[in-house]
């Protein structure tokens, strides 16, 4: 087979062309593109090329859109997570290649960013439907994982360490959009210095339950610290125990909860959250709340890893964005039961129960703050003022770690490490 190489300048009728002449050489298959998937049009002042080539002389052909003229190695580090514990097979995914990584959704590649490129690499004719899709990614995503009846619904929690573990137990508690995914590699290293860890996905994300609002959870601050407390229970988690909570929403239910039960927490680490008042509020809760637009923008496949790149100075690696977008690809309910909670949320009154909860005169716990520096959405200062209410709180600044402190680059490690800060306090 010919290996195609076309020079595309101008607008996107001359996308439209490509997709003719593509059309017509292939004679038995049809290489179907999602026009709104597309990246910009390319102009004269920054255009690139878009390739056609065949991996093989009997497979087909590749398509590959890019509007970036540099890769991502020459613009920033391509190395974003290390295994705590790692395999052979984890290594050989993280590997870097020449090669982008194939994606079977055709919404994100790792070279060089999900923002600005799509990758096809077989006919879709032939790749498959979405079931199919999700068939072959169903299993990502749940390294120590099970699922856990409480009351009526189900949490699915990660669990590393033991029962006998010498130094106490570890509770994490993501926030949305995300999941306990992110705390896979902490929870190694820490279970390997001696702690027993747990880390559920709050019911409507992740992997658990996602009921319809009003039937059997309303997804009110009330209801997840409810649900919370009846997990904690049945997992036997004896008090008290250390907290790690990061992120905004589902995340400062975690923190309002602590401030609930003092008497439930030994020591209290907070990774990037909205700690005042004055905490910014990112666009994607603020677009949730509007009317119809927010059912819109719940159901977006890869609204999750958008999010996470767009508090970071990285992008995802394609096997850890599999994982973030598979529940919203699965289903509705995990966009519905978002839209719900952000629309339940006062995050006013939350976040004003925080800065005052936390205040030295209130609270005795010893915190430990740990800031990824590269915040997009929440700046060293809200720690700074945090810390300023409550001077007995142990700030740790993190370089080269986003708003995810526990899944950009490296800096799980530093995280990890920072533990010996709380045995200080």
């Amino acid at each position: 087979m010919k290996k195609f190489i076309v020079k595309a300048v101008g607008s996107f009728t001359s996308h439209l062309g490509i997709s003719k002449a593509l059309t017509a050489t292939t004679t038995r298959e049809t290489m179907a593109v999602a026009w709104p998937l597309l990246p910009p049009p390319l102009n004269s002042s920054s255009s690139s090329p878009i390739t056609i080539r065949p991996t093989s002389t009997t497979s087909k052909p590749q398509l590959l859109f890019t509007n970036r003229t540099q890769s991502s190695k020459s613009k920033r580090g391509t190395v974003l997570i290390t295994n705590a514990t790692p395999n052979k097979n984890d290594n050989d995914n993280d590997k870097d290649s020449d090669s982008p990584a194939f994606n079977p959704f055709g919404f994100v590649t790792d070279n060089p960013s999900s923002r600005s490129a799509i990758q096809i690499e077989e006919s879709p004719a032939e790749a498959g439907n979405v079931g199919q899709m999700l068939y072959r990614t169903e299993y990502k995503g749940k390294e120590y994982g099970s699922t856990i009846k409480s009351g009526k619904l189900r949490w699915f929690v990660r669990e590393t360490g033991s029962v006998d573990s010498r130094r106490g137990t570890i509770v994490f508690l993501h926030g949305a959009p995300t999941q306990s995914f992110s705390y896979r590699n902490v929870m190694s290293q820490l279970s390997d210095l001696g702690f027993h860890c747990f880390a559920p996905d709050w019911i409507g994300f992740g992997f658990s339950d996602k009921p319809q609002p009003g039937y059997g959870f309303d997804y009110t601050e009330k209801e997840f610290h409810d649900g919370l407390d009846n997990l904690l229970d049945v997992l036997g988690v004896k008090s008290p125990f250390y907290l790690v909570v990061q992120g905004f929403l589902v995340g400062s239910y975690g923190l309002t909860w602590a401030l609930q039960n003092p008497s439930r927490i030994s020591k209290l680490a907070i990774l990037n959250s909205p700690l005042t008042a004055s905490s910014p509020v990112p666009g994607l809760f603020q677009q949730l709340r509007i009317p119809f637009f927010g059912e819109f923008t719940c159901q977006n496949a890869i609204m999750a890893e958008r999010f996470i790149e767009a508090g970071s100075a990285y992008v995802l690696k394609l096997e850890k964005a599999d994982v973030y977008r598979l529940p919203y690809l699965s289903s509705g309910g995990p966009g519905f039961a978002l839209l719900e909670a952000a629309r339940k949320v006062n995050f006013k009154s939350i976040l004003t129960q925080i800065e005052d909860g936390f205040a030295s005169e209130r609270w005795d716990a010893p915190i430990l703050v740990a800031w990824g520096l590269s915040d997009k959405y929440l700046p060293q200062s809200i720690a700074e003022e945090f810390q300023k209410r409550n001077p007995s709180v142990k700030l740790k600044l993190i370089e080269g770690a986003g708003h995810m402190p526990q899944e950009d680059w490296s800096t799980h490690k530093k995280f990890a490490s920072s533990e010996k800060a709380w045995d200080n306090n």
